[in-house]
């Protein structure tokens, strides 16, 4: 009587859960947007410009749920989830009425359940709205959901649910939050193991977790294998190599790379779920730990920061806003690499190339570096020290104070701000002041980013570059002229190459700078090689003093470690452009072989000789290119008068001969349009004009 009694339950079941469920199809489909829209809200997700996950965060319930898709996952895990959970996934309407019979029947003849019958639209539907108790008439509605389920998505959208969905135990949802928490990572090529144990943990999360219920563990996976080999969907030699790997015993945390600038990305827009940037999810990885480890070397409230860009593009592709983003004593939460600090003597290489450019010194020109006053201004030297006369280059690496002063005067603080405008960048300096000398020693502010931005246009010498923010490609060319004529880049760039690295730091072939603030409140060191720039900041975000840092002792070390282990150096240099040399003290004209001033910041000159000037062609001139009979274009020729031989001619910056002491020259254009002649005399006088070359 008794079991008379079941065979009739377990029929009038069947048949009530299919007529209940065709029966609220109608009110399901008015009634149940919600749900499906809940199940929208997933974590937002912070990409690097290939795609990769840097950092997630979890969503307003606390949940690690990464959105999903069949493409995400390896599809060994699809074909064995299917044969484990739902073998006629792909042709029942939502509920599979032979599953159903089948597990009435085991539990008929057994006395327990056997095997469930529910397919996977209706785990989804318990997924995204779960039940609150556990009875006939709750089992009935999760039926009537799966079956709305299958009249509203396809097949691939409801495993993709699954897939988002499917629970893991504590806050973690979905394959590929699982995925990266027990394996380390994505679950794009999973081992049969591991594809067998994500199968196998949804069913009971928080019993078969490896980490606590190694053997449930074990049992369910063993379970998930065996089925999937019964169904023909992995081999039995498969099986006997997945059931000996060995279970992950711990959970890893989720990626948190880039924590400044996934903060920065998740405000600037929170109705996004993914935000694409332009890191480079390895190298900012390799960043992180180097400065997580310079960090434990240093005292327990500095801090540091690091970016890195490309200097053709202006994309940064790794950016270190503090030596460790949880550190409270470090305040680890501000991004140093936007905090206004002095830059010390980093500004130095500007000041450098603008006198260059203009034709003041050269490399091996001699500069005094004695005790000066300026207008009342007495710079000195970093250690107290003065080397006497020294060569331009020798006094640009050895971060001498008082000659960058003096080229600083000679070329003009308010030039200088000019010209650094031309790469975006703008100084702060103190209210109500204008520039001024001090300039050249850190007297003014820049950040770590704009700072990087100005590097960037020296190694990038055709055209100025701005940075993007990293959270979306907006870095651009600038529309201007370069940062300094190319000759004048290279010869900045040839000087820094040469500085000798740090002790113990090994060659890394880049140009490179420091920078010690007054007070000793700020460590910096900047470097580049033939594509990319790295900038390093050292110091407290509180702004006070740490005796005994600076640039070259504290900055540079890690500049050179971090250009090292970011897998991107070794681009060398660019070669020199026409035109540029680096000639010897000899080979100098006598008015470049020492530098001084007339004692008012002008640079001296003999007076009885007037400045060069270009008669032919003259200002605002039209010329048509002329060609032989063969078509080879003629060449246009240059005259000038005045000035001190021997003369360097220039078009648009590029020197088109060598030193020569005629006043005359030729020229062939290389195409039609603007152009701009220069001469540049012995004393280093300069005069340009403005024609215009038509066929």
């Amino acid at each position: 009587m008794r079991r008379a009694r079941r065979i009739a339950l377990i029929a009038a079941t069947a048949v009530v859960v299919a007529a209940c469920g065709f029966a609220s199809l109608n009110f399901a489909d008015r009634h149940w947007a919600p749900p499906l829209e809940a199940a929208a809200d997933v974590s937002t997700e912070i990409l690097d410009r290939d795609g990769q996950l840097l950092r997630a965060f979890a969503t307003k319930d606390g949940l690690w749920r990464l959105k999903t898709t069949a493409e995400d996952v390896d599809p060994a895990l699809i074909r064995i989830l299917v044969a484990y959970e739902d073998r006629r996934f792909e042709s029942h309407a939502g509920v599979d009425f032979l599953a159903l019979v089948r597990a009435g029947w085991q539990l008929l003849t057994n006395g327990r359940i056997v095997s469930g019958a529910s397919t996977l639209s209706m785990q989804v539907a318990r997924l995204i709205e779960p039940r609150q108790e556990r009875s006939l008439t709750a089992k009935l509605r999760q039926i009537a959901r799966a079956l709305q389920i299958e009249r509203r998505l396809s097949k691939a959208e409801i495993l993709d649910l699954y897939l988002t969905h499917a629970p893991y135990g504590g806050n973690l949802e979905g394959v590929r939050a699982a995925s990266l928490a027990w394996f380390g990572k994505e679950p794009k090529r999973l081992t049969t193991s591991e594809a067998a144990l994500l199968v196998a943990l949804p069913q009971l999360p928080e019993k078969r977790r490896p980490d606590r219920y190694l053997d449930n563990a074990f049992q369910a996976r063993k379970r998930v294998l065996d089925r999937a080999r019964d169904a023909g969907v992995i081999e039995q030699m498969e099986v006997a190599q997945a059931i000996n790997a060995a279970l992950p015993v711990t959970r890893r945390q989720l990626p948190a790379l880039a924590p400044h600038l996934a903060e920065a990305a998740r405000l600037k827009d929170r109705k996004t779920s993914e935000h694409q940037t332009t890191i480079i999810r390895a190298v900012q990885q390799r960043l992180e730990e180097v400065a997580l480890h310079a960090g434990q070397r240093l005292d327990p409230k500095v801090s540091l920061a690091m970016l890195m860009a490309d200097a053709k593009t202006g994309e940064i592709v790794a950016k270190v806003g503090a030596a460790d983003y949880f550190d409270a004593s470090r305040s680890g939460w501000i991004d140093m690499t936007r905090a206004e600090r002095s830059p010390g003597s980093a500004l130095k290489p500007f000041i450098y190339g603008l006198a260059f450019e203009q034709g003041l010194v050269a490399q091996e020109t001699i500069i005094e570096d004695r005790p000066a006053d300026f207008y009342g201004y007495r710079p000195k030297n970093f250690d107290m020290q003065y080397q006497g006369d020294v060569s331009v280059r020798q006094a640009l690496q050895l971060s001498l104070n008082v000659p960058a002063v003096r080229l600083l005067d000679a070329v003009g603080p308010a030039q200088l701000m000019v010209r650094l405008r031309r790469s975006g960048v703008t100084l702060k300096l103190p209210p109500n002041e204008a520039p001024g000398l001090a300039i050249a020693l850190g007297g003014a502010g820049i950040t770590l980013k704009d700072l990087v931005q100005l590097y960037a246009g020296l190694a990038n010498r055709d055209q100025p570059v701005k940075l993007g923010d990293g959270i979306r490609d907006v870095a651009e060319l600038l529309d201007d002229q370069p940062l300094f004529e190319a000759g004048a880049a290279w010869t900045v760039g040839d000087v820094l190459g040469a500085v000798l690295p740090p002790t113990g730091s090994p060659a890394a072939g880049i140009a490179y700078k420091t920078g010690t603030s007054y007070g000793y409140r700020d460590a910096w060191s900047v470097g580049y090689d033939g594509r990319y720039v790295l900038g390093v900041w050292i110091g407290r975000p509180d702004n006070a003093a740490v005796p005994g840092i600076s640039g070259y002792k504290t900055a540079a070390p890690l500049l050179f470690e971090a250009f090292a282990k970011s897998g991107l150096s070794g681009t060398p240099l660019p070669r020199a452009p026409n035109g540029a040399l680096r000639l010897a003290a000899s080979d100098l004209a006598p008015g470049l072989r020492r530098f001084s001033t007339d004692g008012r910041g002008l640079v001296a000159t003999r007076a009885q000789e007037k400045p060069p000037q270009i008669v032919y062609p003259p200002q605002g001139a039209v010329l048509e290119r002329g060609y032989t009979a063969d078509g080879t274009p003629l060449p246009i020729m240059v005259k000038l008068q005045a000035g001190r031989a021997p003369f360097r001619w220039l078009v648009d910056g590029r020197a088109i001969n060598e030193l020569s002491r005629r006043r005359t020259g030729e020229w062939v254009p290389a195409g039609k349009g603007q152009s701009t002649l220069t001469i540049i005399d012995a004393e280093g006088r300069a005069a340009s004009v403005s024609i215009f070359v038509k066929d």
